[in-house]
């Protein structure tokens, strides 16, 4: 009778009742669906996310496999480029000197680049740019060095001017001093160099005309003293700075194979890496007297 006023005799649970898990212990009816392999093997998204901040980068030699290919790749290219770019007869050092300021580091940009700039500043050290251009049948590439024109860079004049066949002697015309200075860069330059080096006298920013200061009379009668041609140039309106250079590294080729053909030798094959000797005084002097003083 107790039972039927109480179905449920214990309203509470037994202790080890409430231990028991949530879901029974026995076996299911149905076999649990197959895991594939992957998820089987792959770590938890969680342990994922903290592997890869703990590690903070791909393995090592994953990336170095990839950094390898990419070096493999890069010097090939490059080296077919150089050798597009290397394609020439001759090669000759032309060194550019001459105060600071006058405007050296503009001419070597317009010859090399066609730019220029109102805001260059003094060169440190030494700066150099290459150009090609053709002579008569020849290809004829020019190593042009910018140096410093400040005294405090003249430790470095013997390395500067080593190898050199040309020489751009350069004056600003609206400063008379930077002329006066001319003759001290003249016995700098032949003291460090061949006698027989083809010289080239520049009087630079010949566009400032209201503010000239050297006349040109002047430097044509300096230039034929030093056995030098001579020009006026503006880097800034392009004038004359190409024919200043194609001028200087026309007499050097003409002076080269004209010792050549003397010698017997194949003017079109000279030793690459080499230093060129251009010849003896005599055929420098020749060859500046027919074209000396040209404007």
């Amino acid at each position: 009778m107790d039972s039927e006023k109480n179905p449920h005799p214990h309203p509470h649970p037994p202790a080890s009742a409430c231990s028991a898990p949530p879901f029974p212990s026995a076996p299911s009816s149905s076999p649990p669906p197959p895991v594939p392999a992957a998820a089987a093997t792959a770590p938890p998204a969680q342990g994922r996310a903290q592997a890869g901040r703990q590690a903070g980068s791909p393995p090592p030699r994953r990336r170095s496999r990839g950094a390898a290919r990419a070096s493999e790749a890069l010097p090939s290219q490059a080296a077919m480029a150089y050798r597009a770019e290397d394609d020439y007869d001759y090669l000759f050092k032309v060194v550019l000197i001459g105060d600071s300021g006058v405007g050296k580091s503009n001419l070597l940009s317009r010859f090399t680049r066609n730019e220029f700039s109102l805001e260059s500043k003094s060169t440190i050290g030494v700066e150099f740019a290459t150009r090609s251009i053709h002579v008569e049948d020849k290809v004829v590439k020019a190593q042009i060095w910018d140096t410093a024109g400040q005294e405090r860079y003249r430790a470095i004049t013997s390395a500067y001017y080593r190898g050199a066949v040309g020489a751009l002697v350069v004056y600003d015309v609206t400063r008379h001093v930077t002329f006066e200075n001319v003759e001290r860069w003249m016995r700098e330059l032949k003291d460090h160099t061949d006698a027989n080096i083809v010289i080239m006298l520049v009087g630079n920013k010949a566009d400032l005309r209201h503010l000239r200061a050297v006349h040109t009379e002047d430097a044509k009668a300096f230039a034929e003293r030093e056995n030098a041609f001579f020009m006026e140039t503006s880097a800034l309106e392009a004038m004359n700075v190409e024919d200043a250079f194609t001028e200087v590294l026309t007499q050097i080729y003409r002076v080269v194979s004209k010792k050549a053909l003397d010698i017997g030798d194949d003017p079109a094959a000279p030793p690459k890496g080499q230093t060129i000797n251009v010849g003896g005084k005599d055929d420098v002097s020749a060859v500046k007297k027919s074209a000396c003083c040209s404007s």
